[in-house]
């Protein structure tokens, strides 16, 4: 039942103009960056010649391009998010949902597997790109692997909050920019607090995305998110829950 309630979100979702407006501009984004890096990168070459290991096109191309998808991604996941639950709670078809012959978890993880196979694409443009750059040279790729792994982290982490915001709310508007503002303080307590900060940065989604940037795979770092996104999908599976049981 989980991929039938993902099949209905996909559906919805890339029926939505939003949903393509949000990938035409992510794209866009990203290709801008990632050429004018490119640009960057092959007027410093003759330069980078004499330095001993000298960063390659992974390090000085495709790590920033990716950083920028995450900031990408915490700006447009709130969008998509929002009318998840919120939505259905604003149409009053909800109820109808939750008595429907199907688990409160399997409505959840539905609603967030589709969402994630959606954020894929986007992940996967990125990816692309940073393909392309195999035409003219060599690419690092587990510093590739490592940023596609964190970003697809990052972005379930930014799902899930927004999910469980969603379903706090009767107002999708209310939901988006609710999730909105969560994610925008926790960047910038990320920003204030700086590498002097370790408690501050231990707690931060973006600072342990980083070290996934940097081609550092660590387990705390996968503890961190998987803990961060199973405790707001628990959170929404009992708030949806408890929602059926007072109807």
């Amino acid at each position: 039942m989980i991929f039938v309630v993902a099949h209905k979100e996909l559906k919805i979702l890339f029926g939505s103009p939003l949903a393509w407006v949000i990938l035409a501009l992510a794209q866009l984004v990203l290709t801008w960056v990632f050429l004018a890096h490119l640009d960057t990168f092959l007027e410093i070459q003759p330069q980078l010649i004499r330095i001993a290991n000298p960063p390659g096109i992974t390090e000085s191309i495709v790590a920033p391009s990716f950083a920028l998808a995450a900031i990408v991604l915490l700006m447009t996941t709130p969008l998509l998010t929002a009318r998840l639950i919120a939505e259905e709670r604003r149409n009053h078809t909800l109820s109808f949902l939750i008595s429907a012959p199907i688990s409160i978890t399997d409505i959840v993880l539905g609603k967030f597997l589709g969402l994630m196979i959606f954020l894929s694409v986007v992940i996967a443009l990125a990816a692309a790109l940073s393909l392309s750059l195999l035409a003219g040279g060599t690419l690092d790729f587990g510093l590739l692997l490592s940023n596609i792994i964190g970003l697809l982290l990052i972005a379930a982490c930014f799902a899930s909050l927004g999910l469980y915001i969603s379903c706090l709310s009767a107002q999708p508007a209310v939901a988006g920019a609710g999730t909105l503002g969560i994610l925008l303080g926790l960047w910038v307590m990320d920003n204030v607090a700086g590498e002097e900060d370790g408690i501050t940065r231990s707690f931060s989604l973006l600072a342990h995305y980083e070290n996934f940037n940097r081609g550092i795979i660590d387990t705390f770092g996968l503890a961190y998110f998987a803990l961060f996104i199973l405790i707001f999908l628990i959170l929404s599976i009992r708030r949806l829950d408890g929602e059926g049981l007072y109807d």
